[in-house]
């Protein structure tokens, strides 16, 4: 008998102990482990990616504008050049013997005039004397008549010799002209970043991608910089002087320091792109030793919020009301009050990769519930919760 006693004691003692640790193992409390955050001020930093590629701002393309044949080259690519020095000489053979021919002729034309000048002269002499002779009758009235059409026509011969001077004189200026294309000088200072064309080629006034069309190109290397594009979704969000993030393709562990300079005013549709994009130039300002070469593919975070702090909580913290009737997105956020979730509508703003700008709804200090996900998506207002602060 006391050894039944003694038994049921013992299974009542383990009823005890073993339901509140069941209880506790097995979650039948309605408290829900949750991991929290304070709410305090944070610098965040909203950006965009785009990609492009690195290209030169002050960099010409040149080309002849005469046709012939190239019989001499100075540079060799890589070469530094001076703004007005001789680069390429094209053969000017015939040129110059246009222009020889037009300098005579330019000659000719003065010649014509000095003679009908002289011619002028002496008919003026003696149309002043016949017109003496024929005041005292001595002269006939044809004669007369005849002499002074003659120096009409003699000033009329002079004003048409003139005109052909000036013919001859533009014409000249033509020829001398096409002579100075046959020298193709630089017309930037800079470097040799290309050579296409070689001696004995022929040089062609085309301005279509044809062989011979393109000579030479020169760049002023100090003028790199990176040419992106950024979808016109993001592109409002942009501005003058913003600076930005560059990391060129062959130097992914040293990025680049630059500053937005440039935004387009038209949008485009580019090849291999959906939906229209606008062209962004950025000016590198720090280049922290990467060897920059034109057409590099880069990649830049243009950031686009500035550098005050701000009230912020975690991304993962701020949930979305999904109900479609409301006019806009409703966000929400709990807040741990003494162990109890409490939902509260909040306002955002900018945000980065981590963290939210709250505006309103919030206050500093507040103890913002950020997880785990799991029991964050089903939370409740007014659920119990377990404190485990997050580090």
């Amino acid at each position: 008998m006391n050894i039944k006693k003694v038994a049921v004691l013992l299974v009542i003692v383990a009823l005890v102990v073993s339901i509140p640790l069941a209880n506790k193992k097995f979650g039948s409390s309605n408290e829900k482990l949750i991991l929290v955050t304070t709410l305090t001020d944070r610098v965040i930093r909203p950006s965009i990616l785009a990609s492009g590629s690195l290209t030169h701002e002050e960099e010409v393309r040149l080309s002849s504008e005469v046709i012939g044949k190239v019989t001499k080259i100075y540079v060799e690519e890589g070469d530094s050049v001076d703004i007005g020095q001789l680069v390429l000489q094209v053969d000017d053979q015939n040129f110059v013997a246009a222009f020889e021919q037009s300098e005579a002729q330019v000659r000719l034309s003065r010649i014509d005039i000095e003679r009908q000048q002289t011619r002028i002269v002496n008919l003026e002499l003696q149309w002043g004397r016949k017109k003496s002779l024929f005041e005292q009758e001595m002269v006939g009235e044809d004669e007369f008549e005849a002499l002074t059409n003659q120096l009409d026509l003699v000033r009329i011969d002079l004003k048409s010799s003139i005109e052909r001077l000036r013919q001859a004189e533009a014409q000249l200026e033509q020829a001398s002209d096409r002579l100075r294309k046959t020298q193709i000088k630089s017309p930037i200072s800079g470097v040799v970043t290309s050579l296409d064309i070689k001696v004995g080629e022929t040089a062609i006034a085309s301005s279509t991608n044809i062989p011979g069309s393109s000579l030479m190109t020169i760049a002023n290397p100090s003028s790199i910089y990176i040419e992106v594009l950024v979808d016109e979704a993001d592109v409002a969000s942009i501005a003058l002087g913003q600076s930005a993030e560059i990391v060129a393709i062959a130097y992914t562990n040293t990025p680049m320091q630059g500053v937005v300079r440039f935004i387009a005013n038209t949008a485009k549709v580019e090849q291999g792109r959906q939906g229209l994009s606008f062209t962004v130039k950025i000016k590198i300002t720090e280049a922290n030793d990467v060897v920059l070469r034109p057409g590099m593919s880069c990649r830049a975070e243009i950031f686009t919020g500035g550098n005050n702090a701000v009230p912020a909580v975690p991304i993962q913290a701020i949930l979305v009301d999904e109900d479609r009737t409301l006019a806009r997105p409703q966000y929400y956020a709990f807040v741990n009050d003494n162990g109890v979730a409490v939902k509260v509508i909040v306002e955002v703003g900018v945000s980065d990769d981590e963290y939210q700008e709250i505006i309103s709804g919030l206050k500093i200090g507040d103890d913002v519930i950020t997880g785990p996900d799991n029991i964050l998506r089903h939370l409740v207002d007014g659920d119990s919760v377990d404190l485990e602060v997050e580090s």
